[in-house]
């Protein structure tokens, strides 16, 4: 690709110029009005050489420009001071990429050793409560994660890890208990009623929070009764739960949770002991996961309660225990909100100490929180967070309410244009930061918005129809400004999804996709191409858009996002 070649013949030519680096780092220009790239190396090598920057930045400069193949890569190299250089690409080389581009899966990414395993968990729904904003977003940004990591060549994982065997399953069999439900009859209707009652009952009752608990305690300990309830409580809402999935196009390999990891809780138990890590603290069983280096207080955590319940720690802990045994996973990856930051360093740190993984091979990957236009946490008028079906609809009848021929499109394109507008919402802010939720705004078919990267692509797809009779081949040529451009942002590929893959950065790819569009819309409008009479420049351009929407296409699909058939 760009970058690694001409890292490539810059590193070659200071070797032989008798300058040993390891290498010549080439990047984009933050001046693209003045040139394509650019390598700041003469400022490290003038530091090491003791020489000025301008003076060894000349001498680079003067041997690339005397190689034989110059006018194969460049189209001008420049020194300039206080000792950048700029690169200028020529028309050959970048068309000669693009074909490459062309021509090759994955745009001839290279991708990495197939046998690294990474497990990512995400999703993470409490089995019983209903489904809100905040698990769109973890569902959304793992699973562009998830799919970013396997585009790049890993074995990836996933899994749901729900939460099925916590304090809210208490609530809601004490909830069924009180209303004298029988449990075959129990439905959706009557979870999404009970656990919000009961949830508020507790907070206002010690005495019933406690009765709950213990429910829960003796649920994992193995009561038959409420094991039953259990089980129908998990049905009911897991086959909710999958719906929801489905229509958010969001896929897991494996549907376990808490239930499943207690199973390992025994094995746990001794791996800690052996290690002597736990210890009594107020009646409960702890951890001590500081260190002498914390700048801020990392409080033990908590193995087992005082009223011996295990809490989402231990769970945590023996889901790893059994990923481990099972996956042997080079990278455990956790898509969850950021405030869960000292829960997973708790967690973390402890998997470390009892020698189940090594530190390095986990990553909590956080995210902020969704919030209404008042900057607060999204909610309803009633203050409670939007249930998903709600918001779906909500979308829905913006969408059609944007125009008049959207009531007419089919239900299937409806669908995908509601997964665009709330995924690329969510996928083109960084996740580490909180954003305004603003569905109209999303919807619009102008500015950065999913229906916008659709609207792109469907109209390039009716140029490209009319040229089918082409081959896909590209000439030497580069015609004008608009055209240029398109082309050097293409080639920008390996720069944005190396970033998104480093940084688990799903914005990278939703900012590089909208620039294309912007490009691709100011070629469009500025280029002609059916009244063409030249046939090769015809074909240049029809090849050029064909590369650009098979990149908008597998850049939606990395963000989840599928495309309609009309807009």
């Amino acid at each position: 690709m760009v970058v690694e070649e001409l890292e490539t013949i810059f590193r070659e030519v200071a070797q032989k110029l008798g300058i040993e680096t390891p290498s010549m780092r080439i990047i984009l220009s933050n001046r693209p009005d003045l040139c394509d790239y650019q390598c700041d190396e003469a400022f490290k090598l003038a530091k090491s050489l003791h020489k000025n920057p301008m003076e060894i930045g000349n001498r680079i400069v003067e041997e690339v420009r005397q190689l034989e193949n110059f006018a194969d890569y460049f189209e001008q190299v420049e020194l300039v001071a206080p000792g950048f250089i700029n690169i200028t690409l020529s028309d050959s080389f970048i068309n000669r990429v693009l074909m490459t581009m062309m021509e090759h899966e994955h745009f001839n990414w290279k991708p990495v050793n197939p046998s690294q395993t990474v497990i990512l968990d995400y999703g993470g729904p409490n089995v019983a409560k209903p489904l809100h904003v905040g698990h769109m977003r973890t569902a959304i940004v793992g699973e562009s994660i998830k799919r970013i990591l396997t585009y790049a060549g890993y074995h990836t994982i996933a899994d749901v890890h729900l939460g099925d065997y916590g304090l809210q399953i208490g609530e809601v069999i004490y909830g069924i208990q009180k209303e004298n439900l029988r449990v075959e009859d129990i439905t959706i209707q009557d979870l999404d009623r009970i656990y919000p009652a009961m949830s508020a009952l507790c907070k206002e009752n010690p005495d019933i929070k406690e009765e709950c608990a213990q429910i829960t305690k003796q649920l994992q300990e193995g009561n038959e009764q409420y094991h039953t309830m259990w089980k129908k409580i998990y049905e009911v809402s897991c086959e909710d739960i999958r719906g929801i999935y489905e229509f958010l196009d969001v896929h897991f390999d494996l549907w376990l949770g808490e239930s499943d990891a207690h199973a390992f809780i025994p094995e746990l138990t001794q791996i800690f002991e052996k290690k002597q890590l736990l210890q009594i603290s107020e009646g409960a069983t702890i951890v001590n996961v500081s260190k002498d280096t914390d700048k801020k207080e990392v409080p033990p955590l908590i193995f087992q309660a005082s009223n011996g319940s295990y809490l989402y720690a231990t769970t945590d802990l023996a889901t790893i225990l059994d990923r481990v045994k099972q996956y042997h996973p080079d990278k455990i990856l956790y898509v969850t909100d950021s405030r869960q930051s000292l829960h997973f360093e708790q967690v973390f740190r402890a998997a470390d100490l009892a020698g189940l993984a090594p530190y390095s091979t986990f990553e909590h990957l956080g995210y902020g929180t969704v919030n209404g236009s008042d900057g607060k946490p999204f909610k309803t008028r009633n203050g409670d967070s939007p249930k998903l079906q709600s918001l779906f609809q909500q979308a829905r009848e913006i969408l059609i309410s944007k125009k008049d021929s959207n009531a007419n499109m089919s239900d299937e394109d409806i669908d995908i244009l509601v997964n665009a507008i709330l995924k690329f919402a969510d996928l083109s802010n960084n996740r580490e930061r909180d954003y305004i939720f603003d569905i109209a705004k999303f919807s619009d078919v102008v500015g950065k918005t999913g229906p916008y990267i659709l609207y792109t692509y469907l109209r390039l797809a009716k140029i490209i129809q009319g040229g089918e009779s082409f081959s896909h081949k590209l000439s030497k040529n580069i015609y004008n400004n608009y055209d240029r451009n398109l082309r050097l942002k293409l080639l920008e590929f390996e720069i944005a999804f190396q970033n998104a893959l480093d940084d688990r950065m799903p914005s990278y790819i939703a900012d590089y996709v909208y620039d294309i569009c912007v490009l691709a819309n100011a070629f469009y409008q500025n280029n002609h191409i059916n009244g063409l009479e030249e046939e090769e420049q015809k074909q240049d351009w029809i090849t050029l858009l064909t590369l650009t929407n098979k990149m908008i296409r597998e850049m939606l699909y990395l963000l989840v996002i599928k495309i309609p058939t009309v807009m």
